[in-house]
């Protein structure tokens, strides 16, 4: 049975097998009032892709010729600014490259209305995770999710965005175990309009008093995330969702967690989400440093995936191909920063299901992560021959880092992804990531050819 043989067809949705220059469209997998969301397939880089097409529902419907036709001419003001906000949007959230962020590859204009395309992301959004196993969300776990939720925010943040849209529904925890922060209706506070666009993105319990008012409409800022924030972490200790903001202003009946002291929670992390609730906004945390300050994490922080043998690491089976030598990256033969992104993305693909706690009892690859070799030891050959297959690395590398393998300085450049490769022989290897900032630094066992993903730790 194939998944089309489960999925509901969506009407005016696009049909299977149809093309976008080297994207074939295989299925809807999201749909809601404003668009939809494509499984598709990149035959260039061969690897599964998102596509989200723009389709307000109430406004168009689909033509034979697959473009969109306005129900009204009455509508095409309404369709022109939800067009703009898209394209926007995809605009805005292409300027951040960060691990905990959506990527975006690619934005176009086709059937009079607009896509983008986005690294294929799987998992479950954290309400779901929450509904279905409660259990595994305790203090360990939120304190390993919330350095990195809090560094996706931050760098919104630092950017003059603001997301104004966190729920429990606007985080995905991924099959690895890594979190996305989804739903980026992050804009520039200077924006025209957001006052409007604010309006839509209220959800009762999550949004703070400056969203419901035009008179508080200038103090939205990062405190206004922080106040979501706040909110989902109130629901994932109590089970409850906090009372309204605009009901706590007439009655406040949100007991603060520091009086409730559940079980098993520090005194730092329930003051800190007690202070992220507070109703004015200049009463709560003024930056995500500071929330992080208060909860007692540290935002450089990556957190640690339960069962990975070493945060920031995974492995798959390697298809036969052509060896790369380690001097010469990948994304040089190809010349585009997608061909890194497709490790990438298969790394995160074949993640582990480590939420449910459980783990294949045969891995189709074997690697550990161990010592580096005695110095009574030849160190391995970082090039292949041809009669052997190389394992393909990719390794998180910040601006300015210089990349060691070994004690060996490497010529790896990051592609636009942040991600330098290398092709490693079976053997033994030390990666250091030198900067003025200091080292970070892992050790991997390559035992047969895979994929890893690395993200080394000072």
């Amino acid at each position: 049975m194939t998944n089309n043989d489960v999925t509901p067809r969506i009407p005016d949705a696009l049909p299977p097998g149809y093309q976008f220059d080297e994207f074939d469209i295989q299925e809807v997998v999201d749909s809601s009032n404003e668009g939809l969301v494509y499984r598709a397939w990149d035959r260039q880089l061969e690897r599964q892709i998102a596509i989200r097409e723009y389709m307000p529902r109430a406004l168009t419907v689909r033509n034979d010729d697959m473009s969109l036709v306005l129900r009204s001419k009455q509508d095409n003001a309404a369709f022109t600014a939800g067009l703009n906000a898209f394209i926007q949007e995809a605009r805005l959230v292409a300027q951040f490259n960060h691990p905990n962020l959506i990527q975006v590859l690619r934005f176009w204009v086709r059937n009079e209305t607009a896509y983008t395309a986005t690294l294929f992301y799987t998992g479950v959004t954290l309400a779901e995770l929450h509904q279905q196993q409660p259990e595994l969300i305790d203090e360990a776990w939120i304190r390993r999710m919330l350095p990195m939720v809090c560094g996706a925010l931050d760098a919104l943040h630092k950017g003059d965005y603001i997301h104004r849209d966190i729920t429990l529904k606007s985080i995905q925890i991924q099959e690895n175990g890594i979190p996305l922060l989804l739903n980026s209706g992050a804009l520039r506070r200077s924006v025209n309009g957001i006052g409007d666009n604010s309006k839509s993105l209220l959800h009762p319990g999550f949004a703070p008093l400056e969203q419901y008012t035009d008179d508080l409409e200038n103090q939205i800022g990062p405190w206004t995330d922080i106040y979501a924030l706040g909110a989902v972490l109130y629901t994932l200790i109590t089970g409850t969702c906090p009372p309204a903001s605009v009901t706590r202003s007439i009655q406040d009946t949100c007991k603060p967690l520091s009086e409730l002291q559940p079980e098993g929670y520090s005194p730092a992390l329930l003051n800190a989400v007690d202070r992220a609730l507070a109703l004015k906004p200049e009463d709560r945390p003024q930056s995500i440093e500071a929330f992080a300050a208060l909860a007692d994490i540290s935002l450089s922080e990556t957190g640690s995936v339960p069962g990975a043998t070493q945060p920031g690491t995974m492995l798959v089976p390697l298809e036969e191909e052509e060896t790369v030598p380690v001097t010469q990256p990948l994304w040089l033969r190809y010349r585009t920063p997608l061909q890194i992104a497709a490790g990438v993305v298969v790394g995160v693909i074949a993640g582990a299901l480590l939420f449910s706690g459980h783990s294949d009892p045969k891995p189709p690859v074997a690697a550990t992560q161990s010592a580096a070799p005695a110095p009574s030891q030849p160190a391995p050959t970082l090039v292949m021959s041809d009669e052997d297959r190389s394992a393909r690395v990719y390794i998180r590398m910040y601006e300015g880092e210089q990349l060691d393998v070994n004690g060996k300085t490497q010529k790896v450049v990051p592609a636009a992804n942040g991600y330098g490769f290398l092709a490693l022989a079976p053997g033994e290897y030390r990666i250091d990531l030198r900067s003025r900032s200091g080292v970070r630094s892992t050790k991997l066992a390559v035992e047969t050819p895979g994929t890893w993903l690395l993200n080394p730790q000072p």
